[in-house]
């Protein structure tokens, strides 16, 4: 028995009694069309339980993918563990679904600039890309060579580029500020990684990597900023519990000995207490912790860090309002997100004697 022919948009428009045209526009929404004829075409389709054009057939009419590629440095596997970047993610893949839009991540590309990657063919209308350094950036130099719309997260766009960012050395300050205030002078501090591929270890005091990603570029900067020199610089692999732990037991056992640890990231932070718990220091007595995100760790309590909050959600909803624009054939914008610093109860004044 032969399969039912699925039934095509001409037999729509031979049973609505109208053109081809006509039901193509109540559709697409491309063009004007009367409600009552908008309906008479709605009524036909349904009659014939016709679903409407398939969406390949919309992207060869449009000459687009409905498709937005999110480039994503770390791996996948490391990259979703963060409670950030999942805000981040929630934000910008719910905004672009309102927008009719889909998302296909794509993993970093290779430093070879020859070398081919998903970025290289994959279809897509525009780019979101996550991470990206001062200079030589793969995935910004294949964007622009596709000539494809982009918005860059926390990093200088090129220009006709959107980006969306947070002042984090200022906030970075602050946070400097917050421990001097309550009279700490031997301030460590736990990095993000520069790139992938790097080890867990310790850093010059001033270590500054060419090739730093933005947010680590920034939060290190602000020490200089503050006038400050840390005491003890740890660079975590990840921004991971467990990198925070590792690297929370170089910087606390360095024989500078912190009274106080500057975390580029909550995650992190939180790494930093557990390791000060496992060395029998208190937190925020032996050794004050601060952070940087503002997201939910109820596992600390009753401990609470002193952070810095941003809105991850936020960000990735203002990333998708930022490709709206792009695709509409807007002059792009460069969107800075704010910032709060919280005081929590990881950090105190510094202890007598020390």
């Amino acid at each position: 028995m032969a399969a039912k022919r699925r039934p095509t948009m001409a037999d729509v428009a031979a049973r609505a009694g109208v053109s081809l045209s006509t039901v193509s526009l109540a559709y697409s929404g491309a063009g004007p069309i009367s409600p009552e004829m908008k309906a008479r075409v709605e009524k036909a389709a349904a009659d014939l339980d016709y679903s409407g054009p398939s969406a390949q057939a919309r992207a060869l009419r449009s000459g687009r993918s409905h498709v937005v590629g999110v480039v994503i440095h770390d791996t996948f596997t490391l990259a979703f563990r963060s409670p950030y970047i999942l805000n981040v993610m929630d934000g910008l893949i719910s905004k672009l679904g309102d927008m009719g839009l889909g998302v296909l991540l794509i993993p970093n590309p290779p430093e070879d600039p020859e070398a081919k990657s998903l970025l290289d063919s994959a279809p897509m209308d525009a780019a979101v890309v996550f991470r990206v350094r001062d200079h030589d950036e793969p995935a910004v130099e294949k964007l622009r060579k596709r000539a494809l719309p982009f918005v860059v997260m926390d990093g200088a766009a090129p220009a006709g580029a959107g980006q969306v960012s947070i002042d984090d050395t200022t906030a970075t300050v602050q946070l400097i500020e917050h421990l001097q205030a309550l009279g700490h002078e031997r301030i460590g501090t736990i990095t993000l990684p520069h790139g992938p591929g790097v080890e867990t270890g310790l850093r010059p005091i001033d270590y500054m990597p060419e090739s730093a990603w933005a947010p680590m570029h920034n939060r290190l900067e602000a020490f200089r900023h503050a006038g400050v020199e840390p005491c003890v610089v740890v660079e975590a692999r990840e921004t991971m519990v467990a990198e925070g732990i590792a690297a929370g037991h170089i910087a606390l056992t360095h024989e500078s000995q912190p009274t106080a640890i500057i975390a580029q990231s909550d995650v992190l932070a939180a790494g930093v207490v557990q390791a000060a718990r496992e060395l029998d220091l208190k937190v925020p007595q032996d050794v004050s912790v601060t952070g940087f995100d503002g997201i939910d760790l109820p596992w600390l309590a009753p401990l609470e860090l002193t952070t810095i909050i941003q809105d991850g959600v936020a960000k990735g909803e203002a990333m998708a309002e930022e490709v709206k624009e792009l695709l509409g054939g807007e002059t792009p914008s460069q969107v800075w997100m704010p910032l709060e610093f919280r005081q929590g109860t990881s950090t105190g004044p510094v202890r007598s004697g020390d």
